[in-house]
């Protein structure tokens, strides 16, 4: 092992530590206190960030018409949200994801079931709302087979960490972001799998559509492996209701277009965006703002 390969192997067991000191701290206490230490905490650490000005750029954008002293209160929301998060997340497996949970609303839970029901994969589409790993698990939970993305983390350690914490919530087949991910996702839809994938993210090598009446890559993926393999594509969403409680919607599927040309994919991916703006504009101060979402000038040029 070369010296530049022993200093990083350090730096990722340093880092593992940190995150499972992070972890037992917030286990150690009860869902509720976790998640309300969590907002308390980055309520106060967020806004010192450079990840704030992200935030607000994004909020100028998608309300042009809103005060400073609006998107003041947006911004405290959301770092609450966000640390809450912060907060459950070492707590997810603490959750009851079953119908009958009392954190936990589902609403057309009928559509998950005779999805299930029909053995027929479907491509479910959310976004980085409330606390998303809720909503994945419900997935999980309810549909037999049903494969999800995730973003590698940069440590290997904390990575695995992540993996097996999914798994012992009921999130145990998982696929990566990337080609060979993609790949896995086709296989897993003519296995008669669904795949379950985030879409309000940036994609540099996405499709060009409007988000909030600005241009945003965007990636096409969900939509052309819905297209492709003639599949449902369900949104799902999930709004954080009281604390560390949920509400959970499954919507009925997208109307399916004709055609699977450029153009139609074009257009479903618009959609999807149109959907994705409606649940922001219902409760702003539960989405991820804090990814750039536009090209990178706008945020030079926000100051």
């Amino acid at each position: 092992m070369s010296v530049s390969e022993l200093i990083k192997s350090i730096g990722f067991h340093a880092e593992a530590l940190g995150w499972d000191a992070y972890q037992s701290l917030f286990r150690s206490v009860r869902t509720e206190r976790a998640s309300d230490f969590g907002a308390s905490f980055l309520r106060r650490l967020g806004p010192g960030t450079l990840l704030h000005h992200v935030a607000r750029v994004n909020m100028r954008v998608a309300f042009p018409e809103a005060s400073n002293r609006e998107l003041d209160g947006l911004l405290d929301t959301m770092w609450d949200n966000l640390g809450r998060l912060v907060g459950e997340f070492p707590n997810t497996h603490r959750f009851d994801f079953g119908s009958d949970s009392d954190r936990i609303k589902i609403e057309g839970i009928d559509t998950l079931r005779e999805l299930d029901r029909q053995g027929r994969p479907a491509v479910f589409i959310g976004g980085h709302f409330a606390n998303w790993e809720i909503m994945a698990a419900v997935i999980a939970h309810h549909m037999k087979d049903c494969r999800m993305t995730y973003r590698h983390a940069n440590n290997p350690l904390i990575d695995q960490r992540i993996i097996d914490q999914r798994t012992a919530y009921g999130v145990n087949i998982l696929a990566p972001k990337g080609g060979h991910g993609a790949r896995e996702l086709m296989t897993a839809l003519k296995s008669g799998a669904s795949i379950a994938l985030m879409n309000d993210q940036k994609m540099n090598d996405g499709v060009s559509v409007p988000f909030f009446g600005r241009q945003a890559m965007t990636a096409p993926g969900p939509a052309r492996m819905a297209l492709r393999y003639d599949c449902p594509l369900v949104p799902v969403h999930i709004v954080r209701q009281d604390g560390a409680r949920f509400k959970i919607k499954v919507y009925e599927p997208l109307d399916k277009p004709d055609g699977k040309d450029a153009a139609t994919i074009l257009e479903t991916v618009t959609r999807i965006n149109h959907f994705m703006e409606a649940r922001i504009a219902e409760n702003p101060g539960q989405w991820f703002w804090i990814h750039r979402r536009f090209e990178k000038a706008l945020y030079r040029k926000m100051k």
